[in-house]
């Protein structure tokens, strides 16, 4: 039952959180091609990691260096939102994996385009 509570505030957490940043956050570091991917509260809901991936790769270290220094707004804000009895604290942590898997697709879409063939076209050649 627990853990259902956790994975039902850490959705709230997401979608609200991602609004507040985006309406309520005016800091040039922030840019719009981000992505809260996850929220991990911890058992107690004191602490919640919060996951951000961003399409520019080179931009997420000052992503997370604003997001880390306007904590304390974005709790307050989220706060108000949510309907528990303490607000928990938010670790923002640069998430890569989309990152990964669109250099994945490239080397992926690379190797296939460069000498594979498929079984069908192997079967249509004249002999």
């Amino acid at each position: 039952m627990a853990q259902y509570r956790q994975n039902r505030i850490a959705e709230e957490i997401k979608k609200n959180l991602d609004r507040i940043i985006r309406e309520e956050l005016d800091d040039p570091r922030v840019n719009s091609t981000f992505s809260i991917t996850r929220v991990e509260p911890s058992r107690d809901l004191r602490y919640a990691k919060v996951y951000v991936s961003v399409l520019e790769e080179d931009k997420l270290e000052g992503m997370i260096k604003a997001l880390k220094g306007a904590a304390g707004l974005l709790r307050h804000a989220l706060g108000s939102t949510l309907t528990v009895r303490h607000t928990p604290e938010l670790n923002f942590i640069g998430d890569k994996n989309i990152a990964y898997g669109l250099h994945i697709a490239g080397v992926l879409k690379q190797v296939m385009g460069d000498g594979a063939h498929s079984p069908q076209d192997e079967n249509n050649q004249p002999e």
